[in-house]
């Protein structure tokens, strides 16, 4: 099985998984002399089926990016590492450039000036350059997913 597989396959057991806590939920209680909906007993054995398989697959592909390198002998687990990152960095320095390059309308000149405190051009090169760090990145990640086998 190919990593890409075995990673959706992981997101469809969390969806299921999630859907599966929700019927538990809907059926642990019964109004006196009603039956529920669908046995809970029986929901509880899937569920821990459920998360067996899932256990085995996320180990699995934790396994497998630890052991996959790519072409500098980077790990591909320190990739995933450095584009969660990335991805944390971008969002943070996006909601500050809206706000840093935010324009306050004034209507007399009386009123209070506000000015940004950062140059927002040069800080918006930097979110441009890493926003490419990061899809190269991602391209870089998506290939070994899908040429690399689940160990």
């Amino acid at each position: 099985m190919k990593l890409a597989n075995a990673l959706s396959q992981r997101s469809e057991l969390q969806t299921r998984i999630r859907q599966m806590e929700v019927r538990l939920n809907n059926n642990a209680q019964v109004q006196e002399g009603e039956q529920p909906a669908e046995d809970p007993m029986e929901l509880l054995r899937e569920l821990e089926a459920d998360y067996a398989r899932l256990e085995e697959l996320i180990s699995a592909i934790n396994r497998t990016n630890n052991a996959t390198q790519v072409g500098d002998g980077t790990a591909l687990s320190d990739l995933l590492a450095r584009r969660d990152c990335l991805k944390g960095k971008l969002s943070a320095l996006r909601n500050f450039l809206n706000s840093a390059s935010a324009l306050v309308r004034r209507h007399s000149a009386s009123e209070i000036k506000v000015k940004s405190t950062v140059n927002v051009r040069q800080l918006q090169k930097r979110v441009d350059s890493l926003s490419r760090d990061l899809r190269e990145l991602e391209e870089t990640i998506q290939e070994k997913n899908w040429t690399t086998e689940l160990l």
